[in-house]
């Protein structure tokens, strides 16, 4: 007997589905701390997590009041831009210039390119 589930329920399966395939293999140590991304429709929010700690290390996200002043005449894709640059000085500020991409299950394109071209062109290597 087949299931019937809607267009929505599968994709948020398939998303699940990245999001454990890919965290098997991406842990962030000291050394190397886990750039999370985590998208909804209408923010962004980036962390560099120590996995090791359990410690967020540095972090930035659109819901920031000073991302937030710039949003009106920003796409969603430029807001990802700033949202990279700006966790990526945060991480250089505690003296982080490695990390590992997480992207969260979500595919490399778009807001999530967008913000990992802004942490890469503010100096963080991933």
């Amino acid at each position: 007997m087949a299931t019937t589930r809607s267009i929505s329920a599968l994709r948020r399966i398939g998303k699940a589905r990245r999001h454990f395939r890919v965290r098997k293999r991406v842990t962030g140590t000291p050394a190397r701390p886990r750039l999370v991304v985590t998208r909804s429709s209408r923010h962004i929010t980036a962390q560099v997590v120590d996995d090791v700690a359990g410690h967020t290390l540095a972090s930035a996200s659109t819901l920031e009041a000073e991302l937030r002043a710039g949003r009106s005449e920003a796409d969603k894709s430029a807001q990802a831009r700033k949202v990279g640059e700006l966790v990526a000085a945060r991480a250089k500020d505690k003296g982080i210039s490695t990390v590992v991409f997480d992207r969260g299950g979500n595919k490399y394109h778009g807001r999530i390119a967008a913000l990992a071209d802004g942490a890469r062109e503010s100096g963080l290597e991933f």
